[in-house]
């Protein structure tokens, strides 16, 4: 396959399970190395890049991360200051600050002191994303980041997410499950079918009856949402 992210917006990867949603994040994340061709950010292959350097400008919060034992939710979000840190300088105020606003952005501040392995799937869902802002890098890279979490924790998650790319211009790329959540968050969407991209755009363009039913085999009726007036799938069976 052959793709562009685009730059300082909000792209959501959609296709069926097992389709290479999940591999092709962790590609672009180097954390899989491909066995042909290149991925390149800014210009340079991504595994020309120094460590540091590296998880300086990308933070990938993967699918189901582990966690050790009894480490807290406020030492995991440290964990994100990692490639800020300097052997000669150590912990500075820069490094609190960043902390302390990951876990008031995420709504996680109650939680600091408490183990990440005693949280429901939710709360440990957003401890893990407030590890990723305090990282502070320009492209972040999510894997299911609404996973374990109720409604109002999704829409409270992909707000924040719109949120910081609109004020920042940070690049946001994520695998989402939801149809209707991509496009009322997406301003590209990505495709992925048959071990390629099918089609990539708006919202507008990639979200049609005819590309849901060729991507998903699914039957389905598309309309406006009515409040956002984005692509909404109604989805039905064989009858």
């Amino acid at each position: 396959m052959s793709l562009q992210v685009a730059e300082g917006k909000i792209t959501v990867f959609i296709g069926t399970n097992g389709c290479g949603k999940s591999t092709l994040l962790k590609a672009l994340a180097r954390q899989l190395k491909p066995a042909q061709g290149r991925v390149t950010l800014n210009g340079e292959n991504v595994l020309h890049y120094p460590g540091k350097k590296f998880a300086k400008q990308l933070a990938m919060l993967a699918q189901s991360p582990n966690v050790p034992e009894g480490i807290s939710a406020h030492q995991l979000v440290r964990y994100g200051r990692y490639p800020h840190q300097r052997l000669t300088a150590g912990w500075q105020p820069e490094d609190d600050a960043a902390v302390a606003d990951a876990l008031a952005l995420t709504q996680t501040g109650m939680l600091a002191e408490r183990a990440v392995n005693t949280l429901s799937g939710g709360q440990r869902q957003r401890v893990w994303i407030a590890m990723a802002l305090a990282q502070d890098t320009p492209y972040l890279l999510l894997d299911e980041p609404t996973t374990y979490l109720d409604l109002a924790y999704q829409i409270d998650v992909l707000e924040l997410l719109q949120k910081l790319n609109r004020e920042t211009g940070k690049t946001i790329v994520m695998v989402l499950h939801d149809l209707n959540l991509a496009c009322r968050y997406a301003d590209e969407i990505i495709a992925l079918c048959n071990g390629g991209v099918y089609l990539q755009g708006p919202p507008e363009k990639v979200m049609t009856e005819a590309t849901v039913k060729a991507v998903f085999g699914l039957n389905n009726k598309m309309i406006a949402d009515p409040i956002y007036g984005t692509p909404m799938c109604v989805p039905y069976g064989s009858r």
